[in-house]
């Protein structure tokens, strides 16, 4: 099995900015891509960002330019780095791995327990 433990969320002010972090471990072979999903309370789920076993990256307009998704191979661990953080961005954040082949919307295999992000003033 495969496990993703993330960090980093809290509590941050408006236009501030927070990073997050997932490790994977366990029996992770073929990776496809890794990625971030939010979910508000109330709210559909919402696809964030990924990275590919290639280091190509993609975002959701909503975050794009603001948000960055970097991963180490070495360390099986990706990151999101959030700036200019809006009140609209609190929610609960889960990373995910996708080891199968190419679809969209992404198909994850695996979730992290998934960590909140709050950003109020």
């Amino acid at each position: 099995q495969v496990q993703l433990v993330e960090s980093g969320g809290g509590l941050v002010q408006p236009g501030g900015s927070l990073r997050l972090s997932c490790a994977a471990s366990g029996s992770v072979f073929s990776i496809n891509a890794m990625g971030w999903y939010r979910q508000a309370p109330g709210k559909r789920r919402e696809w964030v960002a990924f990275i590919t076993s290639r280091s190509t990256t993609n975002y959701s307009d909503s975050v794009k330019g603001r948000f960055t998704i970097s991963r180490d191979s070495a360390k099986n661990t990706v990151y999101l780095q959030m700036n200019s953080l809006k009140p609209e961005d609190t929610a609960v954040y889960n990373c995910y791995v996708q080891g199968g082949s190419y679809s969209w919307p992404p198909s994850p295999d695996y979730w992290g327990q998934g960590t909140q992000v709050t950003v109020s003033s």
